[in-house]
This record gives structure tokens, sequence and C-alpha cells, in this order.
């Protein structure tokens, strides 16, 4: 007979009653963390405001103002000697070149009187705005009346405020308050320009909501975000009278960028489209058609600011446009597309 007591052998583990082991499929489920579902953010919108806001530092303006005066005067020598090594080897290649080079620059000069042109007239429109705010503060006529004359120069020649200057032509000596006829002179001249204006945002909105939820590349919504951004602000510009070259639009961008992150404007979520889109929209969506819908939004906050940016009269007469409006407007249309399909 065996020891009881040896167990170098397998061990048999009787179980009692009915007991049968179980089944992976009867495994209780494993345990997931409590985390509660993200909300699309518009990190693409709030990473390109951020970007445009941004001021570099003392340190890095005087290093690129430093390393752009070191490569262009390299730049200048070197182009200089070899056009005059050209002249002595083989005069009339060297007369041609030095041609070519002088065209260049003359191009350049052109470009740098184009920018501060633009400047120059964004800064008129910039004073035209204060000057008004200033009257209706004061209610002084004799300002606004000052204002309007200018105004009415500003858009001389336009074909689209043609109608409107000559309404205000019209019924500027039946009025006698400011605020009466800057609101006469935003009505007729400015009408046209707000439309404009809006349709340019939704534009913009429905561009940057469709390239963040179709395009998954990194990064590549925030670059397109950025770039319709600049488009939009631009456009808006030049409707308003501005014609802001490359210089001028990015002075406004990081203006209007700069107010929208300091006011804490670059936020939007469920609670501003649901009201405009339906009840729990964002939920249905997938993740990336939801941010595109938040980058649109925002978009058309950055477009509706840059309106009030770029416009020479404050918004008085005239409500300033809805940004849910024109949310509605821009990305309802694709919210059906995205349900359908």
């Amino acid at each position: 007979m065996s020891d009881p007591k040896d167990r170098s052998g397998p061990v048999l583990i009787e179980l009692g009653g009915n007991a049968r082991p179980a089944s992976p499929s009867e495994a209780p489920p494993v345990p997931e963390p409590d985390i509660a579902p993200t909300q699309p953010e518009g990190r693409a919108m709030a990473t390109a405001a951020a970007l445009a806001a941004r001021r570099p530092s003392r340190l890095a303006r005087w290093f690129w103002a430093l390393l752009g005066a070191l490569v262009s005067t390299l730049v200048s020598i070197a182009v200089w000697r070899f056009a005059t090594d050209l002249i002595a080897s083989v005069p009339l290649l060297g007369y041609a070149v030095t041609a070519l080079i002088a065209l260049f620059l003359l191009v350049i000069v052109l470009i740098v009187i184009k920018e501060l042109a633009a400047l120059s007239r964004l800064s008129r429109v910039d004073a035209l705005h204060r000057a008004a705010d200033t009257a209706l503060a004061d209610e002084d006529l004799s300002g606004a009346r000052n204002v309007t004359a200018k105004l009415t120069a500003l858009y001389a020649g336009r074909d689209d405020t043609r109608w409107g200057r000559e309404r205000l032509r019209e019924r500027q000596d039946e009025i006698f308050d400011a605020s009466g006829l800057l609101g006469l002179a935003e009505t007729e001249l400015l009408a046209p320009l707000d439309a404009a204006a809006r349709r340019e945002v939704e534009a913009a909105a429905r561009q940057v909501a469709t390239v963040t939820a179709l395009v998954p590349l990194a990064l590549a919504d925030v670059a397109a975000a950025l770039t319709a951004n600049l488009r939009m602000i631009r456009r808006i510009a030049e409707i308003y009278g501005g014609r802001s070259g490359t210089l001028g639009s990015w002075r406004l961008t990081r203006a209007v960028m700069s107010h929208l992150v300091a006011t804490g404007a670059v936020a939007v979520g469920d609670d501003m489209l649901e009201p405009i889109l339906g009840g729990g929209i964002l939920a249905k969506l997938s993740r990336r058609f939801g941010e595109g819908l938040v980058n649109g939004a925002l978009t058309a906050r950055v477009g509706v600011a840059a309106m009030e940016v770029c416009r020479p009269l404050p918004f008085r007469g005239k409500s300033r446009p809805s940004v849910r409006a024109i949310i509605r407007t821009a990305l309802t249309g694709l919210v059906k597309g995205a349900e359908k399909g």
C-alpha cells in the first residue's frame, strides 16, 4: 500500500455537489475604467488661434532680424561679385544678368510699396471706426458728418455701393443727430458689404468643418484651419475696403485671434451646437465629424470678430451677425449629409 502522506504524484480534487467548471463564455466582464467619453473640443482651431495670437519674444525678434540682415547682406555681396565677375569675363551675358537682378529688385520695391499702401488703408479704416465711436459717444453731429464724408470717399468708385451712396447723399441733410446719420450710413453703405462678409464666413466655416472631418492626417486640420481663417480675414478686409496685403492680413489675424484668446471665446462645445443642430447631435456623430463641426463653429466666431475689426463703422443701427445663425446656415447641410451617410 502506498503511504497516504506521499504527495509526489498527481492530486485529485473532488468538487462537491453538481458543480462543474465555468466556461470562458460565463466569465464576468473585465471592469472598464470609469472615464467619461470626451467631447469634441475643436483642437485644430484652438491650436491655430494660439499660433496666430502668440507674439514672439523680444530676443526671438532680435534673432530673426539680425539673421535676416546677415543673410541678405551675404546674398547681396555674392550676387554683386557674381555680376561683376560675369561682366568682366562675358560682358554681354553679365549685363543681361545685371538687368534681371535690377528687375527683381524693382519688383521687391513695388511689393514693399503695395504692403505699405495696404497698411495705410487699414489704418484709415481703423481711424474711421474710432472716429465713429467718438461721434456716437459725444453725439457730435459735425463729427458724424465728417465720418460720413470720409466713408463715402472710401467707397467712391465701387459699383456695389453706388446705390447706397446716392441714397445717403439724398437723405443725409434731413438728419440732425449723430446716431441717426451714422445709422443711415450703416444701413445704406454697409448692408451689402455685411451680406458679402457673412457669405465669406459661412464658406470658411463649411470648409474648415469638411477638411477636419475628412482629412485624418496629423496637423492637416490645423494647417487647413489656419489657412482658411487667414484667407477669410483677408477677404473680409477687402470687402470693407481694407485691401490688406500679406503683412496686413497677418496683422489683422493676430489682432482678431488675440482678442478671442484673451476673452476665452476660442471654446465651443455641445452646449452651443445642440440648440442649432439638434439635441445631442455630437453624440450621434463620429468623433472626427464632431471635431469638424466644432472647428467650423469656431471659424464662424472668428469671422464675426473679423467683421467687427475690419468694419469702418461699429454695429449700432444694425445688429451684429449671430454666430449661431451663421453656424446653422453653414453646417446644417453637413450634419444632414452625415446622418444620411
